[in-house]
């Protein structure tokens, strides 16, 4: 227990037991202090050490086919993770528990999880939008963890929720502070990035159900 205590902020099972608490109840949590401070801080230097190699891409939106780049809906660049780090099997193991514990108490399917390092510059943002609609990728839950040490309020770039598809009036909005994560039903929370004026690191993530089937292999390997 002491090992996913270090890595989970020192609260284990307690910080997990209060996010499926909060999905059940709200449709996202919002769980600061989940990630231990050095594990955060090894990925965000892996991420500044990735990005100076020019590992980093702008994003696009869409899947496959629709994959395209529109910097009027997001302008922030991405770097996909592998697990051959040990601060990203750090970070993968974390998720893997809360994808056992979700799917225990809230009978989810949660199959398969993929994710990225996020860099937004100063000024980048990401309009409001949903990760999937009608189940068209096939992602269920997503996650972000934020990797900024020392983040300051009057610098921005929170993370603003919406509790429904139709709502108007804004849930919560979340400082990207190190070591917070947030997580979310993909189908039903529409959120919004908006600006800083600092340099802003974090991992997005998405848990995904398994749409395989004879002819399509979904999630792909």
């Amino acid at each position: 227990m002491r090992d996913n205590e270090d890595l989970l902020g020192g609260m284990g099972g307690d910080q997990l037991d209060g996010l499926i608490g909060r999905l059940l109840a709200d449709g996202y949590a919002v769980m600061p202090g989940y990630f231990s401070l050095p594990v955060v801080q090894a990925l965000r230097n892996e991420a500044m050490e990735r990005d100076g190699l020019g590992e980093f891409r702008l994003a696009g939106i869409g899947r496959r086919q629709e994959h395209q780049q529109d910097t009027r809906i997001r302008s922030d660049r991405t770097c996909w993770l592998k697990g051959n780090t040990l601060a990203q099997c750090q970070w993968l193991e974390a998720m893997e528990q809360l994808r056992l514990q979700v799917n225990r108490a809230l009978f989810m399917g949660l199959f398969e999880l993929e994710s990225h390092f996020a860099i937004y510059g100063p000024g980048d943002y990401y309009q409001r939008h949903m990760d999937a609609f009608n189940g068209n990728n096939g992602r269920l839950l997503s996650v972000v963890l934020y990797l900024n040490e020392g983040w300051q309020s009057e610098w921005g770039g929170r993370l603003r929720i919406w509790a429904s598809p139709d709502d108007t009036v804004v849930a919560t909005e979340v400082e990207p502070r190190a070591g917070t994560l947030v997580a979310f039903l993909s189908e039903k929370i529409p959120h919004e990035v908006l600006a800083a004026t600092r340099e802003r690191y974090s991992i997005a993530g998405w848990f995904r159900c398994n749409n395989t089937t004879a002819d399509w292999l979904d999630p792909p390997r």
